[in-house]
């Protein structure tokens, strides 16, 4: 009998706990926030949004809804520099790359400076213009045409970009019927409409700046970019657009943003799929009076280059902040190599390995799994010589799991939303750093819809 008084006492704490369970659940879904449309924004994203970018001298941005694939948001951006401005521009080495990419890279090898004019860059979201047969250069033709023709610009002086779908012809009219509205909305401060006119399947408008002193001249940088999905070396489906009041020539610039490149965009990977349509263009008004930059190894070349790559770094591991469906930032640093070009085989080994980013997502400190894409990817190894690191953590040396190491130390390091994952190959001065995110569920449930 007493035994049967227990049980029952004990059911019915138990009942009393439940009760108090679906009370609480009931509060928390009264209290939830509602549900909004569009894409939960990334964990990994800025915590201050985007930032408050000043106006350049020169420069001028407006964007505009046009519809061309989403409704009720900005899809087309345009840029005017002023008479004076330089340009340079790098982009995808895809060999099936877009007819705006490869009107771009025309444009650019046949251009002569013309101080008196200035320069338009026209931006479409939603579709991508490539592999659209002869319909793809008519449509640039189109677009630019018609824009240097309102804009009193040379032909030569206008260039576009186009992101999003693969494949589809992309009608012209949809751009060009807002055209005036975007000349109308040009401003000085129209930096946040114009990075959110840009994204895809982004889920945060992407911008930095940096003001840097050129002996005793203010110089800013600033700038915007989109990409969140088909990111690779050979930049990815982004595109990205910085901007400056420096006086620089237009040879030093470029290859400024050449080597910048090397080292920021073609330093991130989300998934090691290489766009069609990738772009980077730098313009430069000169309006900010410096004496103008001739050398990339003055003083001022030096200080101005760092700048521009702070600008450029920052953009491209937003953008892996972005990644589909990422919760971590990781970065592989690889040193230790036979030589630089083994120690970027490794990095990128590691950073585009499925089996390591679906770890990472998991939180687990499957090391063995980096083993792996050290030893596939081409580069030379020794296993005794190999050394890995969560972090500070010392997980593998001489041939096998440091003596140091525990399973719970891992873990719990895994836990963190920036990573950084450290092998010394132990052959010789080789080093390279990228960057990646993890592969979660999410990033298929994007991918799987993309089109509908």
């Amino acid at each position: 009998m007493a035994q049967s008084d227990d049980l029952a006492a004990e059911n019915a704490k138990l009942k009393k706990r439940l009760r108090k369970l679906k009370k609480k659940l009931k509060q928390a879904r009264n209290t939830a926030p509602a549900k909004t449309s569009g894409p939960a924004v990334s964990p990994l994203a800025p915590r201050d949004g985007f930032p408050v970018i000043p106006p350049l001298d020169g420069l001028r941005l407006s964007s505009f809804a046009a519809g061309v694939k989403y409704k009720d948001r900005p899809d087309v951006m345009l840029a005017e520099l002023a008479p004076g401005s330089v340009i340079a521009g790098v982009f995808t080495r895809s060999s099936t790359r877009s007819a705006p990419v490869l009107d771009c890279e025309a444009k650019l090898a046949a251009l002569a400076p013309v101080p008196e004019e200035g320069f338009a860059i026209i931006v479409n979201a939603g579709n991508s213009n490539a592999f659209t047969g002869h319909a793809g250069q008519a449509t640039v033709d189109a677009v630019t045409g018609g824009l240097a023709t309102l804009m009193d610009l040379p032909k030569g002086h206008v260039f576009s970009a186009s992101t999003g779908v693969i494949g589809q012809p992309l009608a012209p009219e949809k751009i060009t019927d807002a055209m005036a509205a975007l000349k109308d909305g040009l401003a000085p401060d129209g930096w946040p409409g114009a990075a959110r006119a840009i994204m895809t399947t982004d889920t945060f408008a992407k911008g930095a700046w940096a003001e840097v002193d050129l002996d005793g001249t203010p110089v800013r940088i600033g700038g915007f970019a989109k990409g969140s999905g088909m990111i690779a070396p050979d930049m990815a489906t982004m595109l990205a657009y910085i901007f400056t009041d420096a006086a620089i020539a237009q040879p030093v610039l470029q290859d400024m943003l050449r080597a910048g490149v090397r080292t920021s965009f073609n330093a991130v990977t989300v998934d090691s799929d290489t766009s069609t349509s990738d772009t980077v263009m730098v313009g430069a008004t000169g309006r900010a009076g410096n004496d103008p930059i001739i050398s990339a190894s003055g003083d001022t070349g030096v200080a101005f280059a760092e700048a521009l790559h702070g600008v450029l770094k920052d953009l491209a591991l937003q953008i892996v902040r972005d990644g589909e469906g990422a919760t971590k930032l990781v970065e592989v640093r690889v040193t230790g190599a036979a030589h630089d070009a083994d120690a970027e085989k490794v990095a990128r080994a590691i950073a585009d390995s499925p089996l390591v980013k679906t770890a990472i997502a998991g939180e687990d400190p499957n090391w063995g799994r980096i083993v792996m894409a050290v030893g596939k990817s081409g580069a030379a190894a020794d296993r005794d010589l190999l050394n890995i690191r969560f972090g500070n953590i010392l997980v593998a040396e001489k041939g096998w799991v440091a003596e140091s190491y525990t399973e719970e130390a891992g873990a719990e390091y895994m836990r963190r939303e920036e990573l950084l994952i450290a092998v010394d190959m132990g052959l010789g001065h080789g080093q390279a750093t990228v960057w990646t995110c993890d592969l979660t569920h999410q990033y298929i449930t994007i991918n799987a819809d993309y089109r509908s």
